[in-house]
């Protein structure tokens, strides 16, 4: 998506719940706890991947997007399916999304990353709350912060 920025990738904590869960420290109730709210979002709005379950490794993968913004409004917190994004992107001026991967035969559920989508990364030119033009991006980011 062109306008993904910020993007967070939580690859490093998994491996580390997982190597946990190898030696023994945590056990796979720890782990495998999806709620019927999460699995039933990866069913209705999940995008299938390629990806075993590290835990049970007899289903594939499915990544759920959750968005939240202020401009949702009602909608923040829903899931979406991945082709609804750009759509969103372009009418939003900024939403942040979170994805999650699930697993549909062990519970198996763990959030992937987590990123900006929106119409204010599209032009190297920044604005304020009023849309006007601000000429230095870090100040418009202090006022975007400031207004959080």
């Amino acid at each position: 998506m062109r306008t993904q920025r910020q993007v967070v990738d939580y690859s490093l904590q998994k491996r580390a719940v997982l190597r946990e869960l190898l030696a023994g420290r945590i056990g796979t109730y720890d782990v495998c706890d999806a709620s019927p709210y999460l699995k039933n979002a990866a069913r209705f709005h999940g995008e299938p991947t390629d990806h075993r379950c590290p835990i049970c490794r007899g289903e594939n993968l499915i990544h759920v997007h959750y968005i939240y913004g202020d401009e949702l409004k009602q909608s923040a917190g829903q899931a979406r399916t991945r082709a609804e994004l750009p759509v969103l992107a372009m009418t939003l001026r900024e939403f942040q999304v979170f994805v999650v991967e699930v697993c549909p035969g062990c519970d198996w559920n763990h959030l992937v990353e987590q990123f900006l989508l929106g119409r204010d990364g599209l032009t190297g030119e920044a604005t304020d709350a009023t849309g006007s033009a601000v000429a230095d991006g870090s100040t418009a980011r202090r006022r975007r912060e400031a207004q959080r």
